[in-house]
């Protein structure tokens, strides 16, 4: 629980320092999207660091929640827009006099935060049970929900679509009637943004330490002796799968009012492979080493791409080989190599301290 601890003290301490003017609420906003990176981390590491399913698809769940979200906070401009229409702006533009039907019900939070999780459970599900069912895995499975991300980011980008085409979502106004530009707001979607994290950490944690996460861990090492178990592995797969989704989509669904946009580009396949770095160099397996990885990284990148945004992918590149070649368990795994690192060191005998014979005796020099 010490890693539980850490999150409820840190969102305390930064909404503490907000208050008392030490961090500005610019800074509460950055960090509240890291921590919901570190929420679509966390989903994927419980589905490949646990189970062994590399995807490469958690960003197209992490951008339905934030497109289901989207929708809401869409209508809720209401005629504030630019064309002063009780439609949203690019609808206007595409020629439509009225509100498309499957929009009407976003007018409500409560429809639109059930779509937040139905959506990616829906998608994942369906596209999940066809996957397991046919057995397929291992790189296979990854290049099949890279494809699926690819294909759906293809689709939002029609404007046929009346998911605002290429642009996506934006200029976002209010929240259940709360004003996005005000600094309480801004506050109370961190704070709801680390509840989150702490959930779903405490969640996480909870499941793998079932006989569930056995049998997932099992999964991972050895599919094969699992199914010679009695085990349904596909089944168990599935759950997972579906469930980390519906993590992803929750995480994207608190992003995007604080961002302020949401575009096909947030499905896009290079992103999916950059979550994948942030679980890597945390520390795959560990819960904690999601959180942490995709936390630094895109501290790192904030910092990066003000000061050399062109050199960015290198500083990506070089950390992620600085941490297989030097940190095999990522950042979480540092303190137990330092540790194993200096037990070796205070157990060596010193050159020429004795010699030990061959019958096992220790004699003097």
């Amino acid at each position: 629980m010490s890693f539980a601890a850490v999150i409820v003290a840190f969102v305390i301490l930064t909404l503490g320092l907000n208050s008392a003017g030490a961090v500005d609420i610019f800074t509460v906003g950055l960090w509240g999207k890291y921590l919901c990176y570190a929420t679509l981390a966390m989903s994927v590491d419980l589905l490949w660091g646990f189970t062994g399913l590399l995807s490469l698809g958690q960003a197209l769940f992490f951008a339905l929640g934030g497109y289901m979200m989207g929708m809401y906070l869409m209508r809720m401009i209401g005629d504030l827009g630019q064309y002063h229409k009780p439609i949203p702006d690019f609808l206007v533009f595409l020629g439509w006099e009225q509100l498309p039907s499957f929009w009407v019900p976003f007018s409500s939070f409560a429809f639109a935060l059930l779509m937040v999780i139905v959506l990616p459970a829906v998608v994942s599900g369906v596209f999940g049970f066809l996957a397991f069912r046919s057995r397929i895995k291992g790189v296979y499975f990854s290049i099949l929900t890279q494809a699926l991300t690819y294909g759906a980011c293809l689709l939002f980008f029609r404007n046929d679509m009346l998911m605002g085409g290429n642009n996506g979502f934006t200029d976002f106004k209010y929240i259940l009637g709360a004003d996005l530009r005000q600094n309480g707001t801004v506050r109370a979607l961190f704070l709801a943004t680390g509840m989150l994290l702490l959930g779903v950490y405490l969640l996480c944690r909870w499941l793998t330490a079932t006989k569930f996460g056995l049998v997932q861990r099992a999964v991972r090492d050895s599919e094969t002796r699992v199914l010679f178990s009695g085990y349904a592995a596909a089944n168990y797969k599935l759950f997972i799968f579906v469930l980390c989704g519906i993590i992803a989509g929750l995480a994207g669904a608190l992003y995007v009012p604080q961002v302020g946009i949401i575009n096909p580009s947030e499905m896009d396949t290079a992103k999916s492979l950059e979550i994948i770095v942030w679980v890597a160099l945390g520390g795959r397996g560990t819960l904690i080493g999601p959180v942490l990885g995709a936390i630094v990284v895109n501290a790192i990148k904030s910092w990066a791409s003000r000061a050399y945004p062109d050199l960015w992918p290198i500083f990506l590149g070089g950390m992620f080989v600085l941490v297989v070649l030097l940190m095999p368990k990522g950042l979480a795994g540092v303190p137990a190599q330092i540790r194993g690192w200096l037990a070796r060191k205070t157990t060596e005998i010193p050159d020429g301290a004795a010699e030990v014979s061959k019958s096992g005796s220790v004699a003097a020099p």
